[in-house]
């Protein structure tokens, strides 16, 4: 289920971004709007990775090209050193966007095919140049061979002539080159085979310790977001439905919408397999969202109440777990038991000497007799 709030907003000085109540919507038609994101609140520590999951259509990447400003959205602030990007002008946005750096999806389209891998690479800080104020190949050869290319053959070479994974690796050291502080990862492995994903996410894992950046990565496989994000969001139908902890959403998920999706996941040992409810039917327009909870029409727990009333986002227990739901699962989990160790249990104290019974004695001691006849 869906829902709003900002009780889960954290306050703090290691707060880099913080999104409050962002909408993004689109003309359709002469009358018709797209509600491609509702009413979305969240935030990210410097040198946090917020992991944004949710099936297609949630308005994950719409959410993530809002921040920077592509396309503005439309209410909502976005509050970036204490500086609000909503309300820039487009002379401000741009001294702002080399800070705000994106990694698309499909690595071979957001590259020039007519330029040659290191023209591309070295663009943005020939027109930028570095903290000097100026261009310097030992920048640029010492990123393309950090995220494991050779800078000789990238002056040679152009795109089509590198496979898929190395084009990904272009598209960081791209990313990189400004020193940004931020980075949207935009599903960037999901077109990858999958041991080139695990390549391409070492390498940002990587990066992100060796330059200190912040990452906001966007992907529909739970597994890669777990691997990676140290705090997790789901999407459904441009609102946040789960919000908290990586370890804890995982672990002890609360909201039905989290748990289909878990229970999706095609692993042989997956606890969610059988106790999940697997979702049915298609995602509802966005053009015309349900009322009350938008996740009501394909929900297996839904009441009246969820039909009529818009969930508020509320803490799940004392950690770092929100979650909008009226009716949140409650899931004990293997963490929790540890925890909660039961105590030993206290012998019985002996009774008296006085008030021994001898009868149970004689009954054993007939027993015996009775056996070794």
């Amino acid at each position: 289920m869906a829902g709003t709030g900002d009780a889960h907003l954290r306050q703090g000085d290691e707060i880099l971004l913080r999104v409050e109540d962002l909408v993004v919507e689109f003309p359709a038609g002469r009358k018709g709007r797209v509600h491609a994101v509702s009413g979305v609140s969240f935030d990210v520590a410097e040198g946090e990775t917020l992991g944004l999951v949710g099936e297609s259509g949630c308005g994950k990447s719409t959410t993530a090209r809002a921040l920077i400003q592509m396309p503005r959205p439309t209410g909502g602030s976005v509050w970036y050193n204490s500086q609000d990007l909503a309300t820039m002008s487009a002379g401000e946005m741009r001294e702002v966007r080399p800070d705000l750096q994106m990694i698309f999806q499909d690595p071979i389209s957001s590259l020039n095919p007519r330029r040659k891998v290191y023209e591309i690479v070295s663009e943005g800080l020939s027109v930028w140049g570095n903290k000097q104020g100026a261009f310097t190949e030992g920048r640029v050869d010492e990123l393309i061979e950090a995220v494991g290319l050779d800078p000789r053959v990238a002056r040679e070479k152009r795109p089509h002539e590198y496979s898929g994974g190395q084009c990904q690796r272009i598209s960081v050291a791209r990313a990189l080159v400004l020193d940004p502080r931020v980075i949207i990862c935009d599903e960037p492995v999901s077109a990858l085979d999958v041991s080139v994903q695990a390549q391409v996410l070492n390498m940002l894992e990587d990066m992100k310790e060796r330059y200190g950046l912040t990452l906001l990565f966007i992907s529909h496989d739970l597994s890669v977001v777990k691997n990676i994000s140290d705090r997790v969001m789901v999407m459904y139908l441009g609102k946040i439905c789960e919000i908290g902890d990586g370890d804890l959403i995982f672990d002890s998920p609360s909201h039905p919408y989290t748990n289909a999706l878990l229970g999706a996941v095609p692993d042989p040992d997956n606890p969610y397999t059988d106790t999940a409810e697997l979702l049915e039917g298609e995602l509802p327009s966005p053009i015309n969202p349900p009322s009350g909870c938008r996740f009501h029409t394909r929900c297996a727990y839904a009441q009246d109440v969820c039909r009529t009333d818009e969930p508020q986002i509320q803490q799940v227990s004392d950690g770092d777990h929100w979650v909008a739901c009226h009716f949140p699962v409650q899931r004990e989990t293997e963490t929790q038991v540890e925890v909660a160790e039961k105590p030993a249990p206290k012998a019985p104290a002996a009774p008296p000497a006085d008030s021994v019974d001898d009868s149970a004695f004689a009954a054993l001691k007939a027993h015996r007799e009775t056996n070794l006849r």
